[in-house]
């Protein structure tokens, strides 16, 4: 089998439990690195599936993988090739698609509660699954793109994830384990503590350090599941 290509925008940033998902599934899988631009594919046909991850920079930015990238992921949408974005990932996905990434009202940082949408595509990704209590990192939204239907949304954020057939956007991390939400807590300090010190609306979202650690392997361990659902849908697209 061709294996899933999985880029990877921050070292942080890695691909959490969808790792250890394919792994265990033995479904091989590769990491690039988008700023590593000697690293990127010059064409997407080998692989069965693109995952992209998050990162702190936004799709607007003038970044000179950010051009490159989006051709992959247009050229893997003609190809039929499954799509996977979290987060940025997601947003690239639907800036290539020609939907639009914009400021959110607020921020949303942290553990929150995401509702799944009363429709069939929604009921394809998630199953049994009415809501559950995601995690969050992002400033920003993106739009739906031509043709995707609208899955998940939150109170702070209601463009939380779409679909497109096989192909899925998420701006919620479904991803993480409890070493990466301890990792981003440190490396996210100053964010923190802005949002702590300030009274604007645009922080009302944010959640501190300490909260988001509280019964952390317990939060990680239900959101896996909601994920082993998802890339559960998702694999089955894949490209052989």
């Amino acid at each position: 089998m061709k294996p899933i290509i999985i880029f990877r925008n921050v070292a942080h940033e890695g691909p959490g439990y969808l790792g250890d998902f394919l792994t265990e599934k033995n479904i091989p899988w590769q990491i690039v690195n988008t700023y590593d631009l000697e690293s990127l594919p010059s064409a997407i046909l080998s692989y069965s599936g693109v995952v992209l991850m998050g990162g702190p920079m936004s799709v607007n930015d003038d970044l000179p993988w950010i051009a490159p990238v989006l051709n992959l992921i247009r050229e893997a949408y003609a190809a039929d090739i499954p799509l996977l974005g979290h987060c940025l990932g997601g947003q690239l996905i639907s800036k290539a698609l020609g939907g639009i990434v914009t400021q959110g009202a607020v921020k949303e940082i942290g553990w929150g509660e995401v509702t799944v949408s009363q429709n069939e595509a929604a009921q394809h990704w998630f199953g049994e699954i009415e809501g559950f209590n995601s995690f969050h990192w992002h400033g920003e939204t993106f739009s739906l793109p031509p043709n995707a239907v609208h899955i998940l949304a939150s109170p702070y954020c209601q463009n939380q994830a779409y679909a497109i057939g096989k192909h899925l956007a998420l701006q919620t991390h479904i991803e993480v384990t409890a070493e990466m939400v301890q990792s981003w807590c440190d490396i996210g300090e100053d964010e923190l503590a802005e949002a702590s010190s300030s009274s604007l609306d645009l922080y009302k979202g944010v959640q501190q350090a300490n909260v988001m650690q509280e019964n952390l392997p317990l939060h990680c361990f239900f959101l896996n599941k909601v994920a082993k659902q998802v890339y559960g849908q998702w694999i089955k697209g894949l490209v052989n």
